[in-house]
């Protein structure tokens, strides 16, 4: 077993010996944390024994105190840490959490995902080679999950986490709506329901866009918001002012003419001394 050392990032026995500077890391995240530049972990040849220092090449057990480096030792990846069932994927080019029966690769995506998600995601082109969204570091950062959006794009699990408990229900790059809304929509249909809009606004209507099917439609206005009619969404975005209508106009112009002063009478005024 390895012993419990290593960083925040892994769990290992061992130092890397950076390829670029020769300095010793226990990875490659702590290395550019430190460091002006980057550690290119598929360049390391070296390591050294966390137990008895023994600077080595690299690989999974110490040759002179025979100390486990880590349970899991990818000899590509370089990549030392405790066993959570990771295996090394040839088209991705890095390794994954598995196990490896439960995922399959997307071409598309250059991706593992979940095979519940095979033909039944929507691709995004080179997805994983993208930073996270919402912190914008590396989206395979040390021990933490990717999580796949409805739209395709990716990011931290613990920044989705982090989103959802802020509030925020929308995918940073394409605003689509980050799980099903299907319950918030119908609460939503209830309070507006419930919230009738002051009299000058009935009938007003306005021109929007979709963030979840990007239809533009022209719907009833409500400040608590506005509803796609294509796909049930409010999860929309106003496009323009508001539309109102002709007899609406009407009825402000005659209010304006009502309201104006009448001339007064040049034959009663006073004549001057």
């Amino acid at each position: 077993m390895a012993s419990h050392v290593g960083c925040e990032h892994y769990v290992r026995s061992c130092l890397l010996k950076a390829p670029c500077c020769g300095k010793l890391y226990v990875c490659r995240l702590c290395h550019d944390a430190e460091e002006n530049h980057e550690m290119d972990r598929f360049k390391v040849r070296e390591v050294q024994c966390s137990e008895c220092q023994t600077v080595q090449q690299a690989q999974q057990m110490c040759q002179q105190c025979h100390v486990l480096f880590g349970e899991y030792y990818c000899s590509i990846c370089h990549l030392f840490d405790e066993d959570k069932k990771q295996y090394h994927c040839q088209p991705c080019g890095i390794c994954r959490i598995g196990p490896r029966e439960k995922y399959f690769h997307c071409e598309k995506c250059n991706l593992c995902l979940a095979l519940n998600l095979k033909g039944n995601h929507k691709c995004v082109e080179n997805v994983s080679r993208q930073n996270c969204p919402v912190c914008m570091e590396d989206i395979h950062t040390s021990r933490i999950r990717a999580h796949i959006l409805p739209c395709g794009h990716l990011l931290h699990k613990t920044c989705f986490d982090d989103m959802i408990g802020r509030g925020a229900y929308r995918c940073p790059l394409c605003m689509h709506s980050a799980w099903s809304m299907e319950d918030q929509w119908e609460q939503m249909d209830i309070e507006i329901s419930q919230s009738q809009m002051p009299a000058e606004y009935q009938g007003v209507t306005v021109k929007i866009i979709c963030n979840d099917c990007q239809a533009h439609c022209t719907v009833p206005f409500h400040v608590l918001g506005m509803k796609c009619s294509s796909c049930g969404s409010y999860n929309t975005a106003q496009e323009g002012g508001l539309i109102y209508q002709p007899q609406q106009l009407e009825q402000d112009t005659e209010a304006e003419t009502d309201t104006e002063p009448e001339p007064q009478d040049q034959s009663e005024s006073p004549t001057p001394n």
